[in-house]
């Protein structure tokens, strides 16, 4: 049995990617998958890495539980908006105070490539943006994703990362939007 981890980094209450994350979690429960949420908004932590990873910062009991449901799942699922060509400060606090070394990724000596302590996973980016995508993707280089993907992700070790893009979200008809909730959720059912 597949164990998904959703990480819902959206810190507005009931937002579109609120609905998305539900929803692929509702298809891969159905598809038999054991399935964990986290919703980054719920969580109590600080988000500034507070001395970097020469620092003496405790984790608080919140990611304490993320880091063992990361290590727990087989697929990972971020859902987030695109601010700025990058995901929330959220997010991106969570991922910095959650993917350490040692228990992320551990350095080696002599080597600039380190020991890759989340391999044998997987991951899903769901990414919600105003701008359309030739934009981001052509002109901007899709930074927020290459962050993702690479420097973060493919760094720890995980495997294969695929991305959805929802776009021109701000504009998009309401017909659009719940097509596209449809879809994430079959791709939940499908667990890619």
């Amino acid at each position: 049995m597949k164990k998904v981890l959703i990480i819902q980094g959206n810190p507005i209450e009931n937002s579109y990617c609120s609905q998305l994350a539900t929803l692929y979690a509702q298809g891969a429960t159905q598809s038999g998958a054991e399935v964990q949420v986290l919703v980054l908004a719920h969580l109590d932590f600080d988000l500034n890495l507070s001395g970097g990873y020469k620092g003496n910062q405790l984790l608080e009991p919140d990611l304490q539980e993320a880091q063992k449901l990361i290590a727990w799942a087989d697929h990972l699922v971020f859902v987030y908006p695109n601010w700025w060509g990058g995901m929330p400060a959220l997010l991106k606090g969570f991922i910095d105070r959650v993917f350490l070394p040692g228990f992320a990724f551990k350095y080696r000596r002599n080597s600039p490539l380190p020991e890759q302590l989340l391999r044998g996973k997987t991951a899903r980016l769901i990414v919600t943006m105003d701008s359309p995508y030739v934009y981001y993707r052509f002109y901007l280089g899709q930074p927020g994703h290459q962050m993702m993907k690479r420097s973060i992700l493919k760094f720890c070790g995980v495997g294969t990362v695929r991305s959805t893009n929802i776009t021109q979200l701000r504009t998009m008809p309401e017909t659009a939007r719940k097509r596209w909730l449809e879809r994430v959720q079959r791709m939940g059912q499908k667990l890619v």
